[in-house]
């Protein structure tokens, strides 16, 4: 059980605001603070190389606390600056030739839907969407019958950006191992508030944000790679930390999942990002997931009581978003008014899952995601202050 006196006074940021967009960029602890500002001062003290020597076990630490909550090899992941990075690194890494076929979710994000449709254009592969089930979720069944041994790829999401729907992505992954295809699972959305065993997912890369759920700070992210696959896959773009210049016309890459990294970054946002994990660990993952969990349901039960509110989420296993529209009024409306009442959440629009949206004839919802440190009086707050609205 978690104390929500010591989470809330862990969260500077909650004691005037009921915060409820932590699928967008999550209020981080002070221990994430107190770290990034830390470095930051102590580079202007000695400079940012001193200060980053001064500091080098705990970024190695980084790594080893984001493989611990992924259950892999420290070995196997690369630090990066978003989700969308290391997406792509991974993404333009894989070889494709004319006929090859990359499969998208029905709720793929637009960020990786773009970069598939840019190498297909460049190479002459396709690009085809994996339609969703009647409850909204990844069709297994259409999934089986995409798939062959052209398939070279399978863009998986695990929990959609517009909603609060969990994709079966093991047993997605299984099916698509079956031809050969590789699995990269989109955690954006599911890193620090779903459990992440990369072994029990059987993806073959996993792509995650530090700012959302997992309550780091901007401009942090990781990707892990399977370690016989990373071996096997060269990166679109190199430095000299991804790989070593080894004679004048030859260079070697790095031997590990660090090849898909470059050696410029910010050193306290990484070390603030170790401190966000470290805090998760400490907390105890399951618990944190099951508080997270056990609010967005709330918040759907309620809203779903309200009359002129509309619950968009849709499939049958639910996570931390909770997607409504309320009649009469746009998204952006209601974001705005509930703003005005110290009330944060955001807006999901459709040019950002336009095949789930289109298909749905949303233009767009709002979305609220509550956090562990969230308290069921905000929560409650929350839900009269929308029975006003309309």
């Amino acid at each position: 059980m978690l104390e929500i006196a010591r989470l809330r006074a862990d969260t500077p940021g909650c004691e005037n605001l009921v915060f409820l967009d932590s699928a967008g960029s999550s209020l981080p602890p002070r221990v994430v603070v107190d770290t990034t500002i830390e470095h930051l001062r102590r580079e202007a003290e000695i400079g940012g190389y001193r200060a980053a020597n001064e500091r080098i076990d705990d970024l190695h630490g980084v790594k080893t606390a984001v493989a611990e909550l992924l259950n892999a090899d420290p070995a196997a992941i690369a630090m990066s600056d978003s989700a969308s990075r290391s997406w792509s690194d991974f993404f333009y890494s894989v070889p494709l030739a004319p006929g090859d076929r990359v499969l998208i979710s029905g709720a793929d994000y637009a960020s990786n839907a773009i970069a598939a449709l840019q190498r297909a254009r460049q190479t002459g592969a396709t690009v085809e969407a994996i339609p969703s089930d009647s409850s909204g979720q990844l069709d297994l069944d259409a999934l089986d019958a995409m798939l062959d041994e052209r398939v070279k790829l399978v863009s998986l999401v695990h929990v959609p950006t517009n909603g609060g729907l969990v994709n079966p992505v093991a047993e997605a992954a299984r099916r698509a191992h079956r031809v050969g295809a590789l699995v990269l699972l989109d955690a954006c959305q599911s890193a620090g508030q779903l459990p992440l065993d990369v072994a029990e997912l059987e993806v073959d890369a996993l792509s995650a944000t530090g700012r959302k759920w997992l309550r780091g700070p901007r401009g942090t992210g990781f990707l892990y790679v399977r370690p016989e696959l990373a071996l096997s896959l060269e990166p679109g773009r190199l430095d000299l930390h991804s790989a070593e210049w080894t004679a004048p016309d030859d260079y070697v890459l790095a031997p590990d999942a660090s090849r898909f990294e470059f050696w410029e970054h910010s050193v306290a946002a990484r070390l603030g990002l170790g401190a966000a994990v470290r805090y998760l660990l400490d907390l105890g993952p399951a618990a944190v997931y099951a508080a997270i969990a056990e609010r967005a349901e709330y918040l759907r039960k309620a809203l779903q009581e309200i009359p002129g509110v509309d619950v968009r989420d849709r499939g049958t296993q639910h996570a931390g978003i909770v997607s409504f529209t309320v009649d009469g009024l746009e998204p952006v409306q209601v974001r705005d008014r509930l703003a005005a009442e110290d009330i944060t959440v955001t807006v999901s629009f459709r040019g950002s899952t336009l095949l789930d949206m289109s298909a749905r004839e949303l233009n767009s919802v709002v979305r609220a995601s509550p956090h562990c440190f969230v308290s069921f009086e905000d929560l409650d707050r929350f839900v009269r202050t929308v029975r006003t609205l309309g």
